[in-house]
């Protein structure tokens, strides 16, 4: 029994014609409708645009800004400007600790309440 015949299930009624290629790319290509989990580093303030263009496109960021103090301005303009992106996108972002912000796009909210409490 050929390698076509086993897929098919051998004793099959159906044809080859009836099946279709699936392109391994297509299957492996990020699309709107999959979301993945980007992760990021903030150093400084431009780094925030490629946060932007991956929640802009679906993806849901975890940027670590330890690099960053808390306390400094630079880290309140990137939340500022990362706020604006989840209210243009209905997203939303939260700060996980001292050291990581979470972004969301589209219709994925965060929970701020840890599981286990």
């Amino acid at each position: 029994m050929g390698f076509m015949s086993k897929i098919i299930g051998g004793r099959g009624t159906r044809s080859l014609d009836e099946y279709v290629e699936i392109d391994a790319d297509d299957a492996t290509r990020p699309s709107a409708a999959r979301l993945s989990v980007r992760l990021a580093e903030i150093d400084e303030r431009r780094d925030i645009v490629d946060i932007k263009d991956a929640v802009y496109d679906g993806h849901l960021v975890i940027a670590d800004i330890t690099r960053l103090r808390t306390g400094d301005q630079t880290i309140e303009h990137i939340l500022d400007e990362l706020r604006q992106v989840v209210r243009e996108q209905d997203g939303d972002i939260v700060m996980n600790g001292d050291d990581q912000i979470i972004v969301t796009p589209t219709g994925v909210s965060i929970s701020r309440e840890k599981l286990g409490r």
